[in-house]
């Protein structure tokens, strides 16, 4: 029993010291100023950084269906314009059901309008 303990102790261990936030903004930060010209092609889109901090992920993938449709589907079927970003992010803080299936997305009431907005940006911008 001490044994299975102190394995699964070191294993928590070893899981957070990789996952620490210092750890990563360290080395982002020295691959930031040994490569300037590098950081800007990778800054990531402000959509896909709020998505990255919600629970999106648990249902949508950028190109792997989970449970929801992927983000690259999404962007096949609609436009990128002020309507359809208006109708989306309207559907992400409301919920929805029926348009890609049964199963019915949960709403994210806590969502502001600006940042569901942003979301819809990015995934719109998938379009291929």
């Amino acid at each position: 029993m001490k044994n299975t303990l102190f394995i699964l102790a070191c294993f928590i261990l070893a899981l957070a010291s990789c996952s620490s936030p210092e750890s990563n903004s360290t080395s982002t930060t020295a691959t930031t100023e040994s490569a300037p010209a590098a950081s800007s092609s990778t800054e990531k889109h402000p959509g896909e950084t709020l998505i990255a901090k919600s629970d999106c992920i648990g249902c949508h993938n950028k190109v792997t269906k989970v449970i929801g449709p992927t983000y690259e589907e999404i962007a096949a079927k609609y436009t990128l314009d002020d309507a359809t970003v208006e109708l989306l992010s309207k559907k992400i803080i409301d919920g929805g059901k029926g348009v890609w299936g049964e199963i019915p997305m949960t709403p994210h009431a806590n969502l502001s309008q600006d940042d569901a907005k942003e979301m819809v940006r990015y995934i719109l911008s998938l379009k291929k």
